[in-house]
C-alpha cells in the first residue's frame, strides 16, 4: 500500500519503518545485491535485507534453537544486541534491531572507528564491553565480543552485528589479546593505563571485577577533563482526550528555579489505576523520590572516594523500593485489589557531581556521570544531531514473553494484552520490584528526554527528532520552547493520553564564542591611555567577565590608529567594551562576540585577522565598515 519513498502510512497516517535486517549465515552472504528473496525481501547489500511488507508477520519457528534462545534471553540488552525477527527460507536467521542506519548501511566496525575517536570514548567502548562479558558468558556467545568486525559502534555506544556461539569457554585472557592493537593505537592520556590494564588481563590472575573497576575509574577521569552544563525543562499536559492528568514529572513548569536537584534530576511518572489512584501514584511517586535523591546527592558530595556503580545502583534501587512499598501500603489501607491497585510507570536521570582527579591531573568536581533508573513503559531517548537511540526496554507483557524465551517479538505483539504493563511502581510490595537502573557517561553533547507513552506511542519520537532536538543542539531553539513542541506533537498525533516530557541538554563541548576570541586575540584593541582606568573596572568584576575581558584587552597592534589617538574616539570604545560586559554579565557568554564584533578595529588588521581564522569561523566576520 506504501512506496519505499513514503515515510508516513496512507491508511494508519502513523510512521512508516523501514526495517533493515541482517540475514546471517554463509548461504544468505552468497545471495546477490538486487534480488528479492520470497517476494517480500529486497536483498540491499551482502547480508542487508529490507522488508518490503513489515506489517505481516515474518515466518517463525515452532521450536527455538539454542542460538535463537541466546538472543531471547539478552533482550533486556537490546540498546548493544539486536534481536530475532523470524526466518526466510532454508532456516536464514534474520534479526531486526541491528546497527544499520536508516539507508541501510553498517555502522563502522570498532577497529575502523579507533583511532578517530577521542580517548574517553576509547576507554567507554572497552568499559561497555566489560559490562557485557558476565551476560554473554553465561549463554556461551562470549565469542562474539573477540570478533572486531562483529563490534560496530554507533557514537559511543557499542552494538553488535550477531551473536556467535563458540564451542568451548573463552576466556579474559583472549579478550586481553583481542584489545592489545587497539590499545596499541590508543590516545596518549589514556594509553599507559589500558596498557596495564591489558597486561592484567593477559595474565593468570586476571579479575573481571578488578578490570571493569579500573576502566570505571579511567572512564570517570577522563571524561572528568570535559567541560559540563545542564540545563533541563520539563512539563506535564493532560491531552486533548482527558480531563484528568494522572501523569506527573519534575521538573516541570511550577518548578522552584532555586531547588538543589536542579538540574540534575529529571522525572517521569504514569499514573496507573484511574481517577485518584493513578494521579496519586505518580505525584506521591515524584515527591518521595525528591526527598530520597535529595539525601542521596548530600551523600556523594560528602564522599572522599569514588563510589562504584554498583553501590550507587544499589542505593537508587533501594530508593525506589521504599517509593513502591508508600505507594503499596497506600493500596493496602484503601483495601485496593488487582486491577483497582494504584501505581506509576517511572524513568528517571539522576546526574552525580562525584570529584575526583582528572588526566590531566586537576581535581574536577564532576565525573559525567548519569543513572537512567526505569520502571514500566515510560522512556528515555539520547538524541543528538545524527542519531536518537532508545535507552530503555519498555516492561511489558510482550517483552515478558521474550525474555522468557517463549515467543519472538513480533509474534508477542499480536497478543492482545502485549502493550500492558508487567510491573510498575506500587503495584506489588518492594520484594517483587525489578527495576533497571543502567550507568551512562555524559562525553558528548545531546538531549536526554524522558517521556510518557503519550508521546511515545506509535513511534513519533523515533520518527521526528530531527524536527525538535537537533535545532536546540544547534542554538536555534531554546530547551524551554522545545518542550511545549514535544506536547504539541503529541496532541496532533497521539491525542489519546496524558503527556509528559523532560529534556536534559548535556553539552561537554566548549563554548564556541570563547574559542572564537581566543582566535582573535592577535587583533585585540586598546588605547594606551585608557588601560588605567580599564584596570580599575576590571577589579569590580565577576571572574567570568574579568576572563573575557582579559581576551579583550591586550597591547594593541602598532597602527597609525593606536599611535596617534584620539581622545573622543577612545572613550567611545571603552563604553562600548564596558558596556558589552555588563550585557554579557546579563545575556551570557554569546554577547561576547557582541563586545568584539562593536569594536572599530583597522581595516587592514581587520581583513588579516579574518583570513586566519578557520574557513567555518570566516562566517561568523562581520562586514568591513
Amino acid at each position: 500500500m506504501n512506496s519505499i519513498e513514503d515515510s508516513v502510512s496512507t491508511s494508519s497516517q502513523t510512521p512508516l519503518v523501514h526495517r533493515y535486517l541482517w540475514a546471517t549465515g554463509s548461504l544468505a552472504a552468497k545471495i546477490q545485491p538486487g534480488g528479492k528473496v520470497g517476494h517480500r525481501y529486497d536483498v540491499t547489500s551482502s547480508n542487508i535485507w529490507l522488508d518490503t511488507q513489515p506489517e505481516l508477520l515474518p515466518d517463525i519457528p515452532e521450536e527455538f534453537s539454542k542460538e535463537i534462545v541466546s538472543y531471547l534471553r539478552l533482550y533486556q540488552h537490546r540498546l548493544h544486541i539486536p534481536q530475532v525477527y523470524g526466518l526466510a527460507y532454508d532456516n536464514i536467521l534474520l534479526l531486526e534491531n541491528v546497527p544499520i542506519d536508516e539507508t541501510g548501511n553498517l555502522y563502522p566496525a570498532i577497529t575502523d572507528a579507533w583511532e578517530e575517536a577521542k580517548a574517553v570514548r576509547q576507554v567507554y567502548w572497552l568499559y561497555q564491553i566489560i559490562q557485557l562479558w558476565t551476560p554473554l558468558s553465561q549463554l556461551g556467545v562470549a565469542g562474539s565480543l573477540l570478533i572486531p568486525d562483529n563490534l560496530r559502534v554507533q557514537g559511543w555506544c557499542v552494538r553488535l552485528l550477531e551473536l556467535v556461539e563458540t564451542p568451548h569457554d573463552v576466556s579474559l585472557q583472549q579478550l586481553g589479546e583481542c584489545w592489545q592493537p587497539w590499545v596499541a593505537a590508543a590516545k596518549t592520556p589514556v594509553a599507559q593505563e589500558l596498557n596495564n590494564i591489558v597486561q592484567q588481563m593477559c595474565s593468570e590472575e586476571a579479575n573481571l571485577d578488578s578490570i571493569a573497576a579500573q576502566l570505571n575509574i579511567l572512564l570517570l577521569s577522563s571524561a572528568a577533563d570535559l567541560p559540563l552544563t545542564l540545563e533541563v525543562a520539563g512539563a506535564t499536559d493532560p491531552g486533548l482526550q482527558q480531563t484528568q492528568n494522572e501523569d506527573a514529572c519534575y521538573p516541570s513548569d511550577t518548578a522552584d528555579p532555586d531547588d538543589l536537584l536542579l538540574p540534575r534530576v529529571s522525572i517521569v511518572c504514569d499514573g496507573i489505576g484511574g481517577h485518584q489512584g493513578g494521579e496519586v501514584a505518580s505525584l506521591l511517586a515524584v515527591q518521595s523520590l525528591k526527598l530520597q535523591l535529595r539525601a542521596l546527592l548530600t551523600e556523594v558530595k560528602e564522599q572522599a572516594d569514588i563510589l562504584p556503580p554498583d553501590l550507587i545502583q544499589k542505593q537508587i534501587e533501594a530508593s525506589l523500593r521504599i517509593v513502591n512499598n508508600v505507594i503499596s501500603n497506600c493500596n493496602n489501607e484503601q483495601k485496593r485489589e488487582g486491577t483497582e491497585r494504584m501505581g506509576t510507570t517511572l524513568v528517571m536521570a539522576v546526574q552525580l557531581p562525584q570529584i575526583i582527579k582528572s588526566l590531566s591531573g586537576k581535581e574536577s568536581q564532576n565525573t559525567h556521570e548519569l543513572y537512567l533508573a526505569h520502571v514500566g513503559d515510560s522512556r528515555a531517548y539520547w538524541i543528538t544531531r545524527d542519531y536518537c537511540q532508545l535507552l530503555t526496554v519498555d516492561d511489558d507483557v510482550a517483552g515478558r514473553e521474550v525474555r522468557s524465551a517463549r515467543t519472538l517479538y513480533r509474534k508477542a505483539l499480536q497478543r492482545p494484552e502485549a502493550t500492558s504493563l508487567s510491573q510498575g511502581l506500587g503495584t506489588k510490595d518492594g520484594e517483587f520490584l525489578r527495576p533497571v537502573i543502567q550507568q551512562f557517561i555524559l562525553e558528548e553533547d545531546g538531549i536526554l528526554l524522558l517521556c510518557s507513552d503519550g508521546l511515545s506511542d506509535n513511534d513519533w519520537v523515533e520518527h521526528s527528532w530531527r524536527n525538535y532536538a537537533v535545532p536546540v543542539l544547534q542554538g536555534e531553539l531554546s530547551l524551554e520552547d522545545a518542550v511545549p513542541q514535544w506536547i504539541s506533537l503529541a496532541n496532533e498525533k497521539n491525542a489519546h493520553d496524558n503527556i509528559s516530557v523532560v529534556l536534559t541538554h548535556c553539552r561537554v563541548s566548549p563554548d564556541p564564542i570563547v574559542s572564537l576570541l581566543r582566535a582573535l586575540r592577535p587583533v585585540e584593541v586598546i588605547v594606551p591611555e585608557q588601560q588605567e582606568q580599564e584596570q580599575e573596572q576590571q577589579s569590580e568584576l565577576a571572574a567570568s567577565s574579568q576572563a573575557l575581558l582579559d581576551l579583550l584587552v591586550s597591547e594593541p597592534p602598532v597602527t597609525d590608529e593606536t599611535q596617534t589617538p584620539a581622545k573622543p574616539q577612545a572613550k567611545k570604545k571603552w563604553w562600548l567594551l564596558v558596556g558589552g560586559l555588563l550585557i554579557l554579565l546579563v545575556s551570557g557568554t554569546s554577547l561576547g562576540l557582541f563586545a568584539w564584533w562593536r569594536l572599530k578595529l583597522n581595516p587592514q588588521t581587520f581583513q588579516q585577522t579574518c583570513g586566519r581564522l578557520p574557513q567555518d569561523l570566516q562566517r561568523l566576520c562581520p562586514p568591513q565598515r
